[in-house]
Parts: structure tokens; sequence; C-alpha cells
């Protein structure tokens, strides 16, 4: 066997692998031999089929398996001994000739195999990357207390309907009467919007509700129908206005602030205020934080530098995803995955330069904080710790939701060790400047 390699450039390189008779010979006897104490032909005994009648049936097959196990060993020693990083698998090359299947031909192969440029650079006090401080203004508290407020409000009695208020109303027609029916005066639309808008309780005035209220899904329930109906009903109807409602914030006072911040935590409008900030203040450490992490990975990309070999990876992509996708999708999804491979390099450099890894009880956590997100979503807090514990080792039996997890872990090792090793220039900023920014 004859293996030659040719540096295309400093990414990609061609091997040229030939593979002679003398190669895989005694492999493919030993394959046709095993086939034939095996096979089982019609007039034959067990283990007595002509060796010729065996070429005939398995030698292809047989020929083409021994090959390409002489081929796949070749290849990876090779890649083995030459401590070659290499980038997805090996492909066939362009300019691969037409093979003959022939026993006791020679075979010539030629594959492609690209790597990445290496991953070296240096981390010091020297290196500046920006934290932004984000300055709590009077307007944000009173932001924020007016929405903590507004979130813990209810409907009240209103004397006349505004922009975003409620009526509650009776509709009624020949032979059809819905009593008690929510109106909310901003998804009214057409002229009907000026007869709720203003609206005192005893007001009477017809409207059309298809013009009226254009989201069949809405008119149903408001109608009482199954919406399957509405185009049975006639759409002119008589409205009686019985209630206004409108939203009133929730006043200060102790039941309301257990609500909003646990019981027995805050007991004036004085220790109010400074939750508020509290909260605000941990809010824009949180989005700080964030930026940090982002600003972070951005300057180790740039230092790095790391170069991929972009054209043998698409092809590599189209390849392992036979089928799934076609060249245009993956040059439309390229740039992204690029930039994803080149940070994993860098991430698994600094993991290493910086001997992090990970522990079993870091991933569980961090996958307990996953599901844990996921319930609140669903405005499920405090789920007990048994369930957090039986739902993060669901997910974390799905293979990409675990890598995800546990990516994100190392991504937050490599953050947090990172921060020890640069210098962080803090900059105090608006809010305003931040969502500039």
């Amino acid at each position: 066997m004859n293996i030659v390699k040719n540096q295309i450039d400093d990414l990609n390189l061609q091997l040229t692998i030939e593979v002679a008779h003398a190669d895989y010979a005694e492999t493919e006897k030993k394959e046709l031999n095993k086939c034939k104490r095996t096979a089982e032909f019609k007039g034959f005994r067990k283990g007595m089929v002509p060796m010729s009648l065996i070429q005939k049936v398995y030698g292809e097959r047989v020929l083409v398996d021994s090959v390409n196990r002489i081929l796949s060993d070749a290849i990876n020693g090779f890649i083995k001994d030459n401590n070659i990083k290499m980038v997805g698998e090996p492909l066939p090359s362009a300019d691969q000739a037409e093979l003959e299947w022939k026993s006791g031909n020679d075979f010539t192969f030629k594959f492609d195999i690209a790597t990445a440029s290496e991953v070296n650079f240096e981390l010091g006090k020297d290196d500046k990357i920006p934290y932004y401080s984000i300055e709590v203004s009077d307007i944000a508290k009173k932001e924020m207390k007016d929405n903590l407020l507004r979130q813990f409000g209810s409907l009240v009695d209103a004397e006349t309907a505004g922009e975003e208020d409620f009526v509650i109303v009776d509709f009624s027609q020949e032979g059809r009467n819905v009593e008690g029916a929510y109106v909310a005066v901003r998804n009214v639309a057409g002229d009907a919007k000026a007869k709720f808008a203003g609206a005192r309780v005893g007001d009477q005035f017809d409207v059309n509700v298809n013009e009226a209220f254009t989201d069949e899904t809405d008119r149903a329930y408001m109608l009482k129908v199954k919406k399957e109906e509405l185009a049975g009903i006639a759409p002119e109807f008589h409205v009686v206005v019985k209630e206004v409602k409108t939203f009133a914030p929730a006043e200060e006072n102790q039941e309301n602030y257990d609500k909003i911040f646990g019981e027995d935590k805050v007991h004036n409008s004085e220790e109010f205020d400074k939750a508020v900030e509290e909260r605000l203040i941990e809010n824009y450490r949180q989005e700080s934080e964030y930026r940090l992490s982002k600003d972070i990975r951005d300057y180790l990309m740039k230092k790095a530098d790391v170069r991929v070999p972009e054209e043998f990876m698409k092809r590599w992509l189209l390849s392992v995803n036979e089928g799934k996708f076609t060249m245009e999708e993956i040059e439309k999804e390229a740039p992204a995955f690029f930039e994803d491979y080149r940070w994993q390099l860098v991430r698994s450099y600094l993991m290493e330069k910086f001997s992090l890894d990970i522990k079993k009880e870091e991933i569980e956590e961090a996958a307990k904080a996953y599901v844990a997100y996921q319930y609140a979503q669903y405005g499920m807090g405090n789920v007990p710790e048994t369930i957090l514990a039986e739902s993060a080792e669901r997910v974390m039996k799905d293979e990409n939701t675990g890598r995800r997890i546990i990516e994100n872990v190392e991504n937050q090792k490599v953050i947090e060790a990172v921060k020890g090793a640069v210098s962080l220039k803090n900059k105090t900023v608006s809010v305003e400047k931040f969502r500039e920014l």
C-alpha cells in the first residue's frame, strides 16, 4: 500500500491511497471462506458449495468490504500517525476516477481532508473588555413601581368607557339573547368603536358584529356559540351596556406588598421603594452580565482569528445530511454554523488552557434551572425540588437539549475564567444608552 499526501493549502490536503491486490487478498480470502462455511444453496450441503459459485454470488460484496476495511484502517492510521486534527470526515475527491470492482485489481483512491487553523493565544491584564454598569434613574424606578402595581391590579367600575377599558353588555336580536358579554374597547373595529368608547351604563345602540369584531374566534366566544355557527347568525344586534370596567393598579397595602415581594418582606412605602430599586439593580446586573459575556466572546473570537475550511465543510454537511438539505439551504445557514464551530474550538482551547472541567452536579443544576425556566414560562413558580430533578433527568436524555445544556455550562465556566484573567473597564451608562448598545 502506498499513501501520498498533497497539501493543497494550509487547511486542505488530499490523500492518494493505492491499494494493491496483495493488500486485501488475505482479507478477501478469509471472508469468502466464511461465506462458504455458512452459505446454504439448494442441491448442496452446507459448507460444500463450490467456491466458484460463492465467488459469483458474494464476490463483489466481499471485495468491496475487504478493500474498504483496508482503506479505512489506512486513512485512520495516517491521520493518527500524523496528528491531523481533522474537520468533519474525509470526503472522496472530485477527481476520483471510476473504479472497476474486480478481484485481483489494484485500486487508487483520492480523499479530501481538511483542518482548522490552530488556536493559540494568551490572555492577560493588558486585554481590556468593557463592563457596562447601568444607572438606576428615578424615572426607571417609577416605571417599575407602576408596572408592579398594575400587574396586581384589578377591574373596577367606571362611569365612562375609555380606549383601554371594558364594557359588559347584553346582545339581543329576534330569537337570540346573549347576556353579560365582555367587550374590550381596544378590540372593537370600524365605526362601532365610537359607540363603545365613551359608553355609560344604560346606553343602548345597534352594531354589526361582523364589522365590529372581525376575529371569528373572539366573536364566537362573545356570542357564546361555536365558530361554525357564525355563518347562520344575522350580524345586526342591539346592545345594552350593563357595566363599565376600568383597570386600576393595586393599592399600596400589606396584602399587595406580600403578593409582589413575598410574605413579610416589605411593610411600608419606603421599603417598597427600596425593594423596587434592588430589583431594578438586579435586573440591570443580569443585563450587564449578558452583555459582558457577549463582548468577551466577540473579543476572544477576534483574538483567536480561527480559520476554517468553509467550502469543505459545506460539502461535508451536504454529505452527512444526505437528502435532508439542499446546498442552497446549507449556503444560507453556513455563516452561523461556521461562527458556532469557531467558538467551539476557542471554548475547547480555553477549557484546556484554564484546566476547567465540568462536574456532574453542575450539569444537574443547569438542567434543573432550564426546566424551572420552562415551568415559569407557564406561570408555574416554586416547583418542588423532586419534580425539578425528575424533569431535569428527562430533558438530559434528549441528545440535542442535553448537549446544549452542557455547552452552556462550558460557556459559563470559560467566561468566568476569562473575566478573572483580563481587565474589565467599568463604564457607567444610562439605560437608554445601554439599549442603544
